[in-house]
């Protein structure tokens, strides 16, 4: 039977802990399994599955959602055309997760421990713009780095952002009682479809994440800003209490997080909880806010750098 998710490309290396294992899709270009020394550090789903829940999905040119599906474009000339987006969450009325979550990436090269894919977007429907991307995958005993590509192929600016959809784990542990640690000091407040209406300081709030909290105390499907750098990299954790963690970083360009506790993970049993920690370029609704978002002028390139590093070995 063939992957619901095209081909499959396994990466493989040594690390101390044991031989690290992951698997991309073809379609949407998403991570459905790592593990290192048979520990799963993402939620894995089957061969047969379509991706729950977004699960390891690349998000491009937006993440997250658009509002009514509908953004404004101010042309070179300064003409203002509306702009609508083909509706992908019916239920809310919104545009979701960009223009290739469904989409077959084209294999460029592939090592025993990287694989290379791209992806072309081409002008459409509320999107008049055409973008060459790619995805590259490396895997190493410090992790699994991911590199994003984008390159405005055609005559016009292009706005932009990218973001990725990963749900992280420690295997053998119930996601529930694990830690999570978002460094973000601004919280995204949303309306009832989850449209984005303010945003404001963690501080003295049940959304201040800096310390950590337990995920089975948590229901989040929040966006978070003012993401916190060091030397150029911002990092979220999951932690387990014998002190074994995953590790979520992101270069300068991922100013944006995203948490998601889905307690209707389809690949886990009824009841269970999966935590999506979400990198993100702009936040939602950029397309009409220009918060974060990139202009791209014709032949521009961005390139943006995040990775997952797990540590397993017990404190």
């Amino acid at each position: 039977m063939r992957a619901p998710t095209g081909d499959q490309y396994e990466l493989t290396c040594e690390t101390p802990d044991g031989q690290a294992r992951a698997v991309i899709t073809q379609v949407a270009a998403g991570i459905r399994s790592y593990a290192v020394g048979g520990v799963d550090v993402t939620e894995p789903f089957d061969e047969s599955s379509t991706p729950p829940g977004g699960c390891g999905i690349v998000l491009v040119p937006w993440p997250n959602r658009v509002k009514d599906a509908t953004w404004w474009w101010r042309d070179e000339s300064g003409s203002v055309t509306e702009q609508k987006l083909a509706v992908t969450e019916p239920t809310r009325g919104n545009a979701i997760h960009g223009l290739l979550r469904y989409s077959p990436y084209l294999l460029v090269m592939r090592t025993k421990d990287s694989v290379t894919l791209s992806a072309t977007v081409y002008p459409q429907l509320g999107y008049p713009f055409l973008l060459d991307t790619t995805v590259r995958y490396a895997l190493s005993a410090e992790g699994l780095t991911v590199e994003h590509t984008i390159v405005n192929a055609g005559t016009r600016d292009a706005p932009v952002a990218v973001g990725a959809h990963p749900y992280l784990k420690v295997g053998g542990v119930d996601t529930a009682d694990l830690v999570l640690r978002l460094d973000a000091s601004t919280h995204f407040e949303v309306d009832e479809r989850m449209n984005v209406v303010d945003e404001h300081p963690v501080e003295g709030t049940e959304y201040d994440l800096r310390d950590g909290r337990r995920v089975g105390d948590l229901k989040l499907d929040d966006g978070f800003g003012g993401v916190q750098h060091e030397a150029g990299r911002a990092e979220h954790s999951l932690t387990a209490p014998d002190g074994r963690s995953v590790t979520l970083w992101g270069d300068e360009s991922f100013g944006f997080v995203q948490a998601f506790t889905n307690r209707s993970f389809s690949a886990l049993p009824s009841g269970s909880v999966a935590v999506a920690v979400e990198p993100m370029t702009a936040p939602a609704n950029a397309l009409n806010s220009g918060q974060a978002l990139r202009w791209l002028s014709p032949g521009e390139t961005f390139k943006a750098r995040w990775g997952i590093s797990p540590q397993l070995t017990p404190a």
